[in-house]
Parts: structure tokens; sequence; C-alpha cells
């Protein structure tokens, strides 16, 4: 496995060496990327047409953050980690990983939600705008995961398959799925793949957002079955782990959004803010 650390500074004056994570870099890399390709986006025809500015890019970014890192965390609090209540000192301690993607995407839903009401624009054209900006930034989190040695898969069926990794910090010595790099192809590069030629076009209000969480939570809900749960229950005689429970709505709510947005047909516009 990766070294965690990318690189050490100092001691300087005597403080320090202060250690630089590959984890909060792939962080750093992920909100870069966001306004990279927020930029890109606000010169397509139809989003310029919408009067979006570099400066609402930035001015959203700083919601999303807080968004990412306040919902993510307290995400994997309540999801999968209760027990730091009990020990509230390790919540912030972001930088050793721990994030969950639900919980972030919940923060990021009421930051952006913030911002919409700030800049009297219409919440769902801010869905519709961000959604394709987010795949990439999840796959470069994923990869943080991996370098963590986070989210473990499942053990191999196969020990001879190629990719199989040994998670040191299990001690079991069994080879078990990279499920952090499927997760970072299919969920991130896939859903990216699928969602940013989509979003080229004018659609429907909300079809753009609405297809993102669509092709997540499906995406989730399969390599799930590749990944450790964290816990899972029984349905009908199947297991259905934490992650798919938490992605089940999200399929179900977006295939209502979508029908919703095709069936009213409302065009985006920036004429139409709230």
């Amino acid at each position: 496995m990766p070294n965690p650390i990318a690189f050490q500074i100092g001691p300087i004056f005597g403080i320090g060496p202060l250690s630089i994570h590959w984890y909060g870099l792939m962080y750093v890399l992920a909100f870069a990327m966001f306004i990279v390709l927020g930029r890109v986006r606000i010169k397509q025809p139809h989003i310029a047409a919408q009067g979006w500015t570099k400066e609402d890019l930035d001015d959203m970014l700083f919601y999303g953050m807080l968004g990412v890192i306040v919902g993510g965390r307290l995400g994997e609090v309540f999801f999968y980690q209760p027990d730091m209540l009990l020990a509230p000192w390790r919540i912030i301690r972001v930088w050793e990983g721990g994030m969950s993607y639900h919980g972030g995407f919940l923060g990021v839903l009421i930051g952006m939600a913030l911002w919409a009401r700030k800049r009297k624009r219409n919440l769902l054209d801010v869905y519709d705008f961000i959604a394709p900006l987010v795949p990439l930034g999840y796959a470069a989190g994923r990869m943080g995961n991996f370098i963590n040695a986070e989210l473990p898969g499942r053990v191999v069926s196969d020990p001879n398959l190629p990719w199989a990794m040994i998670y040191p910090n299990l001690h079991d010595n069994l080879p078990r799925h990279p499920s952090a790099i499927y997760q970072m192809l299919v969920d991130g590069i896939l859903v990216f793949c699928i969602i940013w030629p989509f979003a080229r076009k004018a659609r429907p209000r909300l079809a753009v957002g609405a297809l993102y969480v669509l092709l997540y939570g499906c995406a989730r809900f399969f390599t799930e079955w590749f990944r450790t749960p964290d816990w899972e229950i029984n349905v009908a005689g199947l297991p259905v782990t934490s992650g798919q429970m938490l992605s089940l709505p999200m399929i179900i709510g977006a295939i209502i959004m979508l029908a919703w947005a095709y069936r009213s047909n409302q065009p985006n516009s920036a004429s139409q803010r709230t």
C-alpha cells in the first residue's frame, strides 16, 4: 500500500516536522477540479445564457467546501462511527480519514441552498450547474481512501486475482478487492463520463442534477458488493449493506425527480430566479 504521508516540512524553528498527507491533498485536488471544470462549464452556451460568472463559481466553492467537510464528517459519525460522540475531539481530526459521501452530499445540498438564497438564484438551477463538477472530485477522494488503506474490500473468491490487495491494518493477510479503486473508477470516473456529455446541452430544469443522483446511487449500490460493509442487514434473505441502504433513497428519489423534470419540461433560465 502507498505511504499515506506525501512529504514532510521542517522542522522549522524547532517545530515539526509537519506531515502532509495524501488524503488532504486529494481534497485539494477535488476542489481544484471543481474550479477548472466549472470555468469550462460557464462557457457552454446554455450555461452562459443563464448569467453564471467566475465569481459565482468561487463563491459556491466556499459553501461547497464547508458542506463537504462538515457534512462528510458528521455523516461519518452518525452513519458509521457513533462511538466518536464519546470522544468528540476525534471528530475534528479529518486528516486521519473518515468522511461519509452521503453526509457530504447532504452538506453540499444545504450549502448550495444557502448560497442560492444569498444570490437569489433558483436552487434547482444551482444543483444542475454543479452536478457534472462533482464526480471527479469524488474520484479523488476515493483515491485518498485507497492511499489511507481505508474502505477495505471483501475477501476475493480467487486468491490469484492480479489486483487483489493485502490491507496492512486488518492483520489477516487475506487478499481483498481494492474497493476504493472500484468506487473511484465506477462511482466517479464512469459517472463523470456519462453526466458531462449529457450536461453539455440544455436540459429541463433538474434533469442534470437528478441524473447525477441516479447514476451515483446505482453505481454505489453496485460497487458496495465488493466492499466490506460497516454494517448490513438481511432483506428477504439477501444482505444489504449500509452504503446500499443509503443509496436506495437516492435512486428512488432521482427517478421521481427525472420524471418530474421531463414532465414539467421547465427550462433552466437566469430570468427564473427565486
